[in-house]
């Protein structure tokens, strides 16, 4: 496939996965970003232009940037509005795909689930069949304000370790995917899970906690060979719902 033709698939990809992110209310109005890993050498991305809201994105509205979070299209400079981004908003997801190559994608989401277990000292329990997806398999990384410091990217790579996802206390949630369809279905679990945490610990009774045998189990049964196969299953089926709604997010 061209380099020309390849990006345009990933752009239709991540304009899809906006939508998807939407259409289950994952959203903050203008904040947050899903950005993605354009093929080729040049260790390109793309981000939301800023300003346009999840519902409405194509991929004509996507941003391709540096790892400084600086557009790079030729016409750049003489329309800035074009192809405005938020830079800092890029610290985190820079701070991951220049540490992690296997990562084509990282969304990062400030849902009220996430965002109520984020601060949760013990963090997201093994309460339901969603969480133990990521038993033994989620980082956490503490809050140190709005991340705008570029020094924070170093610790923040080093409390992801070898994991896909990763719950930033008091801020949100983090999932990197090898694939976009892989990191959709990440944040769909875990987006799950919490939202399940916040009405189990809302019905003050006592928990169930299935034995740790178990609980290793389901983490080891969620990673079985045809993972890959249910992940685009899931992803051609998500597709649908998007399907006729409004502008065509490939265009």
């Amino acid at each position: 496939m061209p380099p020309m033709q390849e990006e345009w698939t990933v752009r239709c990809e991540l304009a899809a996965l906006y939508r998807l992110v939407a259409h289950f209310r994952m959203t903050d109005m203008i904040d947050t970003h899903i950005t993605a890993r354009v093929p080729g050498p040049e260790h390109h991305f793309l981000i939301n232009r800023y300003g346009v809201l999840f519902h409405e994105m194509r991929a004509s509205d996507l941003v391709t940037i540096d790892s400084a979070g600086r557009a790079v299209e030729a016409d750049a400079g003489m329309h800035p509005e074009r192809y405005r981004v938020n830079a800092a908003g890029f610290t985190i997801h820079s701070a991951v795909h220049m540490a992690r190559p296997d990562l084509v994608c990282v969304i990062h989401t400030h849902t009220s689930a996430g965002s109520a277990v984020s601060a949760q000292k013990q963090g997201l329990l093994p309460i339901s069949q969603h969480a133990l997806k990521f038993y033994e398999h989620i980082a956490y990384h503490d809050y140190e304000g709005i991340a705008l410091d570029l020094g924070e990217r170093e610790r923040l790579v080093a409390d992801l370790g070898p994991h896909n996802a990763m719950i930033l206390r008091n801020h949100g949630l983090l999932v990197g995917g090898t694939s976009i369809p892989a990191a959709f279905q990440d944040i769909y679990f875990l987006e799950r899970a919490c939202e399940i945490q916040v009405r189990a610990l809302a019905g003050n009774a006592e928990l169930s906690f299935p034995p740790e045998a178990v609980r290793r189990l389901t983490a080891q049964q969620f990673a079985r060979d045809e993972s890959d196969n249910i992940v685009s299953l899931q992803w051609q089926a998500a597709l649908r719902l998007i399907e006729g709604s409004g502008t065509d997010y490939r265009s």
